[in-house]
């Protein structure tokens, strides 16, 4: 062997463990997850894929250089604040919070750690930012969507059920934005129309509650968004048993049997909130990233349903629609 080849060679061996270790010494970045759908609910699954996907896109990895702590609390809001405090206790880099009632407690025990937040309604009326342009503290992220698009919902139920005359309206009046979305309904829904307000207080109630109220003829229901989610199949097959139709606020109610849902992307955030994570790890500050909007809205009509509730949904209604589930 020559002489400039062996000396290559060598050196090209001391680089391997170099690098190696080089490798191994790179500091695993921590993010903390907490929601309130529960853990084996199939939009969590769309959505811990999505999130990761777009990681890995900006070259994070699950596993490789960085570990991702899951907690879902299935809609048990005091379990949300035990997983808040888990989380913050473990001190990661970030934390992505999933929904309004995921936010509060986060803030109320840390300001100094990143939270970016998904599915929010109204973050500068719950004081968990300044502005939208300039969130100001330690949070920032991607709302939901206005509260005057709550009002559309009593539009379009009312385009597909005429008759409707008396409305019944699922809303979580714990937090900020289930007042907000509530009181804009009945600001929209003409005075011929009675409203009744549903709490969910507990499950059991709130069947109760639906059923005594479906025992009256010409009834709808809207359900604002908010801590419901992971109640939507008990809810929608009582809409369905008792032939109440109802306007939702996301497409995964439409699947699990609703009449109509409309409202953003749900799973969209998700991917967006990975651009977020990524730019706070590489130095910038959740004080100077605008919270961000939603980029598109969806109408979502169960055909199937329709049939079962007696409805004859308009054509023109059809037409408007993203997708038609048969």
């Amino acid at each position: 062997m020559r002489r400039r080849e062996f000396i290559s060679l060598l050196s090209g061996a001391a680089l391997i463990p170099l690098a190696a270790h080089a490798q191994q010494n790179e500091r695993i970045r921590r993010i903390g997850v907490v929601g309130i759908l529960a853990k084996d609910d199939p939009e969590v699954a769309n959505r811990v894929a999505t999130f990761q996907e777009a990681l890995a896109s900006f070259g994070w990895f699950d596993g490789q250089n960085l570990r991702i702590d899951y907690r879902w609390a299935g809609g048990d809001a005091d379990r949300l604040k035990k997983y808040a405090t888990e989380l913050v206790a473990l001190a990661p880099d970030i934390i992505l919070a999933e929904g309004s009632p995921a936010v509060g407690p986060l803030l109320q025990m840390t300001r100094s750690i990143p939270i970016v937040f998904t599915n929010v309604v109204d973050p500068v009326g719950s004081g968990y930012v300044a502005t939208l342009s300039r969130p100001g503290g330690n949070a920032t992220g991607f709302t939901q969507f206005e509260y005057r698009i709550s009002g559309k919902w009593f539009e379009l139920l009312r385009e597909a059920a005429p008759t409707v005359s008396r409305l019944a309206v699922i809303r979580d009046p714990r937090i900020g934005p289930g007042i907000g979305q509530f009181a804009v309904i009945q600001a929209m829904v003409p005075e011929a129309v009675e409203v009744f307000p549903i709490d969910p207080v507990n499950t059991a109630e709130m069947e109760h509650a639906l059923i005594a109220f479906a025992g009256s003829p010409n009834g709808g229901l809207i359900v604002t968004s908010g801590s419901t989610a992971t109640e939507r199949d008990l809810i929608t097959e009582v809409a369905s048993r008792h032939r109440l139709p109802a306007v939702y606020p996301f497409r995964y109610w439409a699947l699990s049997g609703g009449l109509i849902s409309y409202g953003p992307n749900s799973v969209e955030p998700s991917r967006r909130a990975a651009g977020y994570v990524d730019r706070i790890l590489k130095g910038e500050k959740p004080a100077d990233l605008p919270v961000q909007a939603p980029t598109k809205y969806e109408l979502v009509i169960n055909l199937k349903t329709a049939k079962a509730l007696g409805l004859t949904v308009p054509p023109s209604l059809l037409a408007r629609a993203d997708e038609v589930i048969e």
